[in-house]
């Protein structure tokens, strides 16, 4: 009976200590894959280097990423995701020039680098490419269709507009840029692009 009861008091105690060491392990998984990310680029990445780096198993790492591909994305993105949210200005076209200045800031840094080699590295993995257009691309897409259709109920946007074709008309540029580096990612680049892009998209008085 001693040993039942004991064994009763001790379970509470170790599943409270459960959780923080499993969420703490989470972090320091997506922390050591995001440093490596950077250090050796996607192609070189390995769950055996995380697994060390983070001082976790390989199978703590895939009871919660199944791929090394997934792992990255969810790393990169814990990163920068709370970097590049749109905010509400209360005018639709300065929504989008301050929430694509954070891109380019985004770019510009270290982090920049990260998402031109996983772009890059995509080309020739599959499972990469489908990460980054399930993690990245498609999020920051429906984010900004839904801000483009706030500006179409503000009556600031056209409602004949593909809201698909102005976000590409916007963005993609500055993945051009990033990729190519043939010129440079600016503040004044993006009030260029608003500026040309936003005379075909606002509702004339």
């Amino acid at each position: 009976m001693t040993t039942a009861k004991t064994r009763k008091g001790k379970t509470p105690s170790k599943q409270g200590r459960g959780r923080p060491r499993c969420e703490e392990a989470h972090k320091k998984i997506l922390k050591a894959a995001y440093e490596m990310l950077d250090e050796v680029g996607f192609m070189d990445l390995t769950i055996e280097g995380v697994a060390a780096r983070a001082e976790v198993g390989k199978p703590t790492i895939y009871r919660r990423w199944k791929t090394k591909a997934q792992l990255a994305m969810d790393a990169f993105l814990s990163a920068v995701n709370p970097e590049i949210a749109f905010p509400d200005t209360g005018s639709v076209e300065e929504d989008f020039r301050e929430q694509m200045n954070k891109i380019v800031n985004l770019m510009n840094s270290s982090r920049g680098e990260i998402l031109a080699t996983v772009i890059g590295s995509g080309q020739v993995d599959d499972n990469l490419m489908a990460a980054f257009r399930e993690n990245w691309l498609l999020p920051r897409r429906e984010d900004a269709k839904r801000i483009f259709q706030r500006g179409v109920e503000r009556e600031e946007l056209r409602d004949d507009v593909d809201a698909e074709v102005a976000i590409d008309a916007l963005y993609s540029p500055l993945f051009y840029r990033l990729l190519l580096k043939h010129l440079p990612l600016s503040d004044n680049f993006v009030d260029e692009l608003i500026d040309v892009v936003f005379k075909g998209l606002a509702v004339n008085d």
